[in-house]
């Protein structure tokens, strides 16, 4: 592999192991039952979701790292925007997990009664702070890489686009959980997410599978080719 080509690789491998968090979807199941706090259960299942978490949170800022060096030639401000933003989202995905590991801390030292309200906080907390790092910033980052995919033919245009459509529709559905219009995992919010999640897995998958399209990266490096004597080397060194 050339070596743009193993970063195309990175960054879809980075993009498709941040799907590893899905069974977090029930495995978390036991943190929202009213006595969980009281119980004597295992937590191992929601240990495992923590970590998988952590997991997801270090691949998404890892896929911002490894884009940057090349969509940064289309336009540097805006890729460290996803940098940022990719950071942001990572930093909310661990202070979700600090929320879940703290109620799993509660539960094992058999406070009993007096800590359900602080378990009800927490999971509260947990919500919210989802609702930021798990859908806010998600489409937030489909509108910074998307731009710059986009711009830069890098990938077909019709994977931005996908893109973008997710976004408006996530947000949305961000707007309408905020105004208690839809509940934050009902059906509605769901449906919702799924063509973001679907273009996170494409791209992913495109990048994997394909790597950049070569006139694209042609026409980024032409722009730094040197004026002293006019090499195309930059140019060929990339094809």
């Amino acid at each position: 592999m050339s070596p743009l080509r193993k970063t195309a690789f990175a960054a879809g491998a980075l993009y498709l192991l941040s799907f590893v968090s899905i069974p977090t979807l029930f495995l978390y199941n036991p943190l929202r039952a009213s006595n969980y706090i009281v119980g004597h259960g295992s937590n191992t299942g929601i240990i495992v979701g923590a970590i998988l978490e952590m997991i997801v949170a270090l691949a998404g800022m890892g896929t911002a790292v490894a884009l940057f060096p090349v969509v940064k030639r289309q336009n540097e401000g805006v890729a460290l925007g996803f940098v940022g933003s990719r950071t942001l989202e990572g930093a909310g995905i661990l202070a979700g997990v600090a929320c879940v590991l703290s109620l799993v801390t509660l539960q094992q030292s058999a406070v009993g009664t007096s800590g359900l309200a602080t378990g009800h906080a927490l999971i509260t907390m947990y919500d919210r702070i989802f609702l930021l790092s798990g859908s806010f910033f998600p489409a937030l980052n489909a509108l910074l890489i998307g731009s710059l995919l986009y711009q830069s033919r890098l990938v077909p245009r019709w994977l931005p686009l996908l893109g973008f459509t997710g976004a408006a529709l996530l947000v949305a559905s961000d707007a309408a959980v905020l105004f208690g219009l839809i509940g934050q995992r009902a059906p509605a919010a769901v449906l919702l997410a799924i063509p973001i999640a679907v273009w996170e897995f494409s791209l992913g998958v495109y990048l994997v599978v394909k790597g950049f399209r070569p006139s694209a990266i042609a026409a980024l490096y032409s722009r730094t080719v040197g004026v002293d004597n006019g090499s195309l080397a930059p140019v060929a060194a990339v094809r």
